[in-house]
């Protein structure tokens, strides 16, 4: 997967990881990079169970993604200690 691709990936799911976990938003940057990472620990889960992971610009990469930023998010949360109001 091209790295345009990547980075249109990662802002969609991290952008709407960051809105459904109901955090203030982590910006562009911010959500691209949770976006990507998202992406890498939901492939990862996701392969677990017998299913593809992030394989290029379609639906079912960006719902993946979005899987794995919420994950992230939740544990970033944990360890920050921090709460969503």
């Amino acid at each position: 997967m091209g790295i345009l691709s990547w980075l249109l990936v990662g802002l969609i799911a991290g952008f709407l990881a960051s809105v459904v976990m109901k955090g203030g938003g982590y910006g562009i940057i911010g959500d691209i990079i949770i976006g990507i990472v998202g992406a890498f620990i939901g492939g990862f889960i996701f392969s677990l169970f017998g299913s593809g992971g992030v394989t290029g610009f379609n639906l079912w990469s960006i719902l993946v993604a979005f899987v794995g930023a919420c994950i992230l998010i939740a544990i970033l949360r944990a360890i920050s200690g921090r709460r969503a109001i």
